[in-house]
């Protein structure tokens, strides 16, 4: 297959450019692999990527002489916020391939893209067909202007109809795909199809030894619950790593620096994020929002056969089931939190390795790379075939 992904880069990269670059360097094993990239500035040229962004003739045309020159089977959009712009999803459309877009967030539904604001989950802007409460809130980076725009864009084109034009909707999970079909986007249901990310584990170097503590990676920041989960922890015996970067890291020092039991790592590589994953004795996982998908540590830890205690919100109890695949807690409650690390402690040793074994088969079925390019590569062909 000749395969064109689109994608549009945010000033800090984060988890969307990582899976734009690795599915297309799985698929390019098997395919004919083109990329067209767009990144949004900072200063004036970004103000006018913005200002463009509902309507941008000049992104769009990029996006046809693109197509003119490979001649694509499939085009697959991840993001296209800002400097590309849903106006080329109407361009891709005329040249009559196929479009898949894959949906790493709920900014279709709600400018927030998280559906969490101030601290707690914000779903107004499920059922309305323009988020005015989302806009009198200025749920994007608490800007009225911002918030607005986004919103105005995104109406715009479900007025004109362009989100209907996408034949396939990648979604990362169950509990999203159901999301969306009981918002008010006007598209057909049967184009919304889960296709999960995926996650390589590396090869260790050396033999894991696991020890006593738990684990905590991530982004230090509100809608992951980390402070949370710290005051849950703080003057227990319980005792805590906590590895990542964000706006809340005085914060988590502060805490770290008044109770021994707790620990930061700093920002890690990836080679000792899995020699942590493979050595703690459980990772711990406090969203408080609505996670795209099922959050890749989870899945990482699931690949080394440790332990996962996570919130029961979103997408997370899809794969965590309560005795059998990990344990589930209330974000917001101190006692839920203790409970679920009480349970893991009372397993026999036969039933601890029941439930990291049962783990692994479940990320093995479902998340490992092979199973997921061959999902996308299937849904590929089946819209080729129509």
């Amino acid at each position: 297959m000749r395969i064109l992904i689109i994608h549009n880069h945010y000033q800090d990269l984060g988890g969307e450019d990582t899976v734009f670059h690795q599915e297309a360097l799985a698929l390019q094993e098997t395919d004919d692999v083109f990329t067209l990239t767009f990144t949004n500035k900072k200063g004036i040229k970004g103000l006018f990527q913005f200002l463009l962004s509902p309507w941008n003739i000049f992104a769009a045309q990029k996006v046809k002489r693109k197509i003119k020159e490979v001649n694509p089977d499939i085009i697959h959009f991840h993001n296209t916020q800002y400097a590309c712009g849903p106006l080329a999803i109407r361009y891709a459309k005329k040249s009559g391939k196929a479009l898949v877009m894959s949906l790493h967030n709920f900014r279709l539904l709600c400018p927030s893209a998280t559906l969490f604001y101030r601290n707690r989950l914000f779903t107004d802007s499920i059922n309305q067909h323009f988020p005015w409460t989302a806009v009198r809130n200025k749920v994007l980076d608490h800007s009225l202007l911002k918030t607005f725009w986004t919103a105005f864009s995104y109406w715009l084109h479900r007025k004109t109809g362009t989100w209907n034009l996408v034949d396939r909707y990648m979604v990362l999970a169950e509990f999203s795909r159901k999301l969306f079909i009981s918002s008010t986007l006007p598209v057909d249901h049967n184009k919304f199809v889960v296709k999960p990310n995926f996650f390589d584990p590396l090869t260790l170097t050396q033999p894991a030894n696991r020890q006593d503590h738990f684990l905590y990676i991530g982004r230090l920041s509100s809608e992951k619950g980390i402070i949370n989960l710290l005051q849950a922890l703080s003057g227990t015996s319980v005792k805590l790593k906590i590895a990542g970067t964000g706006p809340q890291l005085p914060e988590v020092q502060e805490l770290v620096a008044h109770y021994p039991n707790l620990t930061y790592l700093g920002l890690l590589s990836k080679p000792e994020i899995a020699h942590e994953l493979a050595t703690c004795k459980a990772l711990m996982v406090p969203s408080v929002c609505y996670e795209g998908g099922v959050p890749i540590t989870i899945l990482e830890a699931m690949s080394y056969y440790t332990p996962v205690l996570a919130s029961n919100i979103g997408a997370i109890p899809d794969i965590i089931k309560p005795g059998e695949t990990g344990f589930l807690f209330d974000p917001q409650t101190a006692e839920s939190i203790l409970e679920s690390i009480a349970q893991l402690n009372l397993l026999s040793a036969e039933q601890h390795k029941d439930l990291v074994q049962q783990a692994y088969e479940i990320y093995e079925r479902h998340f490992t790379r092979d199973i997921v390019i061959r999902k996308l590569r299937s849904e590929y062909q089946n819209l080729i075939a129509i």
